[in-house]
């Protein structure tokens, strides 16, 4: 059964930087896409970063390119999304989500995946 656990979200002042973690289990040594999405009040979620473990291969929304990371440590079996110079308009509720294909990752951040975790609230003050 495959399981994600998102955290370290949090309040923090604008301008400051986060790192989401996400615990992923359940997939047996093989390779993944992996992805974080968010949801901010009243919006629809939306993908904003998603990642390829097979190949490495990376997609950002254009929005967030610059100052949001995607990374996976494979050993550890965990997903990071670096978020920094934190702006109010990144208050959300951000999800991991991942599935078994090894295609564009830019496909899983459009049109979603199907193994999702818990969100973690990141809310950032003005």
């Amino acid at each position: 059964e495959v399981q994600l656990q998102a955290s370290g979200g949090g309040l923090v002042q604008a301008g400051g930087s986060l790192r989401l973690s996400c615990a992923v289990s359940g997939f047996s040594n093989v390779d993944y896409r992996i992805g974080w999405f968010r949801q901010a009040p009243g919006k629809e979620r939306v993908g904003v970063s998603c990642m390829s473990t097979w190949d490495g291969r990376t997609y950002y929304l254009e929005s967030v390119k610059v100052r949001f990371t995607i990374s996976s440590d494979k050993a550890k079996s965990t997903a990071y999304l670096q978020i920094d110079n934190l702006k109010p308009e990144d208050t959300a509720v951000y999800y991991c989500a991942a599935d078994r294909h090894h295609g564009d990752p830019r496909t899983s951040c459009e049109h979603g995946m199907n193994y999702w975790g818990k969100g973690t609230l990141v809310t950032v003050s003005s």
